[in-house]
């Protein structure tokens, strides 16, 4: 029996032996924490599921659907709203025994799901939660590092499946020998036609495209080590392929690495349209394309700030948005906060995921929980 035979006969196994609790019903729940949270008047913040251990990426089926990767562990689950209340009523796990299944992605029926090393997908997802059928391998292009190897992975306007490959390193220059390493990479819908898009990216854990010109847009997390406050975290944008940003000879567009930068000049790379702040572990955007919220929130940027790790004074653990002006930064500033307290987080934002009344989701790794946020009296 090969390799790819002995992994998915594994993930049926796990799937098998875990068909008693493949439906579990949700209650409603509601956490005191949540009043800390401040954001602009009008808007509202509830659980749409909690008890989802090391919430992660986010992915949202045709029957809506909400597909939940992670890092920490090895499933991934689904959450169904069936009365349509704003709270998940069911949670399902659609998959088992992977390595950091991280990235979800959902294609014409298919949920799409990145391991470190692979790409899997199971098909007809949504008419069979309670009995997945077996998993497709997709591709194993993927080199096996865990370090930066948790994959946040989406379909862009083209119809190809974009997947970036973290440096394997806080700062080293392995892409040097394998071009796959510190960079989004993308291909056909049945893994064919793998190519490198764009280089020079540190770590990034979340992307989306514009919703009138179609370019990517993504954050990237900057080099740890060199203080504080630099280099900041990036937005950027990468409307063509083979456009490089930097990493790991310059840092935020105007900061050469004080170790790999000699010789080189960051005027010869791709500058970020928005630094963002220092160590702020900026993962998962989204461009606002609802109505619920107020017209001047349409096509703005929401960006989950995970928060910092090895920062003197923590800072992060909010949601930002950013607003563009003809391709350009007109605002960076701080949406919803309060999950850093009194100098301790109780929560981390990792993903953020648009539904289809408009109302956005985010989840939380930390404390297990996706919040919903709605506007007005649609809470």
């Amino acid at each position: 029996m090969n390799l790819q035979s002995r992994v998915v006969l594994s993930i049926v196994s796990l799937l098998a032996l875990c068909s008693s609790c493949h439906n579990t019903t949700l209650q409603k729940v509601t956490d005191p924490r949540l009043a800390d949270i401040k954001m602009p008047p009008g808007f509202h913040i509830s659980i749409f599921a909690d008890s989802v251990k090391d919430a992660r990426s986010l992915a949202l089926g045709d029957k809506g659907t909400v597909f939940v990767g992670n890092k920490e562990e090895d499933k991934v689950y689904a959450l169904v709203d069936k009365n349509k209340d704003g709270i998940a009523d069911e949670k399902y796990i659609v998959a088992s025994g992977l390595t950091m299944p991280n990235g979800v992605a959902f294609r014409k029926g298919s949920l799409y799901i990145a391991e470190v090393d692979k790409i899997w997908r199971i098909d007809n997802i949504e008419q069979s939660l309670a009995h997945p059928a077996k998993p497709i391998l997709v591709s194993n292009n993927f080199p096996y590092k865990k370090y930066h190897g948790w994959k946040y992975i989406a379909f862009g306007p083209d119809d190809k499946l974009y997947v970036p490959v973290g440096a394997p390193c806080n700062i080293c220059n392995d892409n040097e020998q394998d071009e796959r390493f510190a960079s989004i990479t993308r291909m056909n819908p049945d893994g064919t036609g793998f190519e490198v898009f764009a280089n020079g990216i540190r770590n990034s854990v979340g992307f989306d495209w514009d919703p009138q010109t179609h370019d990517l847009w993504f954050t990237d997390n900057g080099r740890d080590m060199l203080g504080d406050d630099i280099p900041a975290d990036e937005l950027n944008h990468a409307p063509q392929k083979d456009m490089n940003f930097g990493y790991p000879y310059c840092h935020q567009g105007d900061i050469l690495d004080p170790e790999f930068g000699a010789g080189y000049n960051c005027k010869d790379f791709t500058p970020p349209v928005a630094k963002l702040a220092a160590h702020t572990a900026a993962l998962g955007m989204k461009f606002y394309t609802g109505n619920m919220f107020p017209a001047e929130y349409r096509e703005r940027i929401f960006i989950a700030e995970h928060g910092s790790w090895n920062r003197s004074v923590p800072q992060g653990y909010r949601i930002t948005t950013v607003e563009l002006e003809d391709g350009k930064l007109k605002k960076y500033s701080v949406f919803a906060e309060g999950w850093l307290k009194n100098g301790k987080a109780w929560g981390r934002p990792v993903s953020v995921l648009q539904l289809q009344d408009g109302s956005l989701l985010v989840s939380d790794d930390y404390a297990g929980i996706i919040y919903r946020i709605t506007y007005g009296n649609n809470s």
